[in-house]
């Protein structure tokens, strides 16, 4: 027979309610939907109507004279095609700040109309925005009015739209932020909350604030739930700290130091995580395209490794390393992750004795796996006797 009493039960539970709801607002979990494997920075100058197949094929090109050099199976190549004839970029995002410059507000303000335009016209990818310029003093008008000019042209947004705030350096502008996007919604006709915006971890101020706080999950609290995602600067944020040049990297111990912050701050919270990006580019001869797709896939790899399951890219020939290294990560670990989550599930005795968090996280790699196409749903079904939605379920660990 139990020894306490219904009080006792009922003033715990009073006690924590205040926090319970605190949590439960705070960290509502994984969000539901796809999550891009990269996001492709293309310098608004430069984005016209048909740069998304051209970039595609631009790639296939690459891919046809030197795919031997990826050293990936066959199986991986044949799908890495397949996806850069149907598929080239999941998430485009038109910049509007450091690879774009300053022209002048006349002709920013006409590339911002135009790129609107032709975005709405094409819709050639799953996930869109632009990155407009900081809301440091500098910058901030310039920023803020792009961001008004193009969403004026562009109408209703695409789904998988989101904008992208660069350099925080004080965690005020990214209220401003969140205060800026609900007003151009009134402005625009656009339902309350439709505008969500990345926050790009590029400066020392946004991991660490001013008064000696981690930054970071002020950052998001400041959103006030309009912060789909952190993306690391990885040059922005090398340089501030002074490492020169030649050691400026996605693997330098300061660039891991910072995300592994993020990967705290954001745990739980909907937050997702984009690693940054490498500037060594696949270009030229057969030797150039050799070292720089090797090193593009060894540094894709060792984000997925550590639970960043996103990128930037800024070549075409990025591309066939990108997904080489993505569907050969989510390929290989396929028939032991699938046998221990089929155990899992049929409550069979095996090898690993698995928890329901660790469930989950089996069940949100295939997931992922099938989202960027590196295995397909019935491969995934006959290996785990799960459909997609209980796959989904699991992987939110709603079932």
């Amino acid at each position: 027979m139990a020894g306490l009493s219904e009080e006792v039960y009922a003033r715990i539970d009073a006690s924590l309610a205040e926090a319970d709801a605190r949590v439960a607002a705070a960290y509502p979990g994984e969000p539901a939907g796809r999550q891009p494997v990269h996001t492709v920075y293309v310098p608004a100058g430069r984005y016209r109507a048909g740069l998304v197949a051209e970039w595609g094929e631009q790639a296939q090109a690459v891919l046809a004279e030197h795919g031997d050099a990826l050293g990936a199976p066959a199986a991986v190549l044949e799908r890495v095609r397949a996806k850069l004839a149907s598929q080239p970029i999941e998430d485009l995002r038109l910049d509007f700040e450091d690879g774009y410059g300053h022209p002048g507000d006349e002709a920013e303000d006409a590339d911002a109309r135009r790129c609107a335009r032709e975005l709405a016209a094409e819709a050639a990818t799953p996930f869109s925005g632009i990155r407009f310029k900081s809301f440091e003093a500098a910058t901030r008008r310039r920023g803020i009015r792009t961001l008004d000019v193009f969403l004026s042209a562009l109408g209703e947004p695409p789904p998988g739209f989101v904008v992208t705030l660069p350099k925080v350096t004080a965690i005020e502008q990214v209220e401003a932020a969140a205060e800026v996007l609900a007003e151009v919604e009134k402005a625009h006709g656009l339902a309350a909350g439709a505008l969500r915006f990345e926050v790009q971890i590029e400066t020392a101020q946004s991991v660490l604030a001013h008064d000696g706080t981690v930054a970071l999950p002020r950052i998001i609290a400041a959103a006030h739930g309009r912060c789909s995602g952190l993306h690391f600067g990885t040059y922005d944020y090398s340089a501030g700290l002074g490492i020169s040049g030649a050691y400026q990297s996605m693997e330098h111990p300061a660039a891991d130091f910072a995300k592994e912050l993020m990967q705290v701050a954001a745990a739980g919270t909907g937050v997702r995580l984009s690693d940054g990006s490498t500037n060594r580019l696949p270009v030229g001869d057969a030797d150039a395209v050799r070292g720089a797709w090797a090193e593009h896939q060894r540094l894709v790899r060792r984000s997925l490794e550590r639970g960043f399951y996103q990128g930037w890219d800024l070549h075409p020939h990025q591309l066939p390393s990108r997904f080489a290294a993505t569907y050969a990560f989510f390929r290989e670990d396929l028939p032991a992750t699938a046998a221990r989550l089929r155990d899992y599930v049929t409550a069979t005795e095996g090898g690993v004795l698995d928890e329901p968090a660790t469930a989950q996280a089996l069940a949100a790699y295939l997931a992922r796996g099938l989202d960027c196409g590196a295995v397909d749903e019935a491969e995934v079904a006959e290996l785990t006797t799960l459909d997609r939605a209980r796959l989904d379920a699991l992987a939110r660990r709603a079932a």
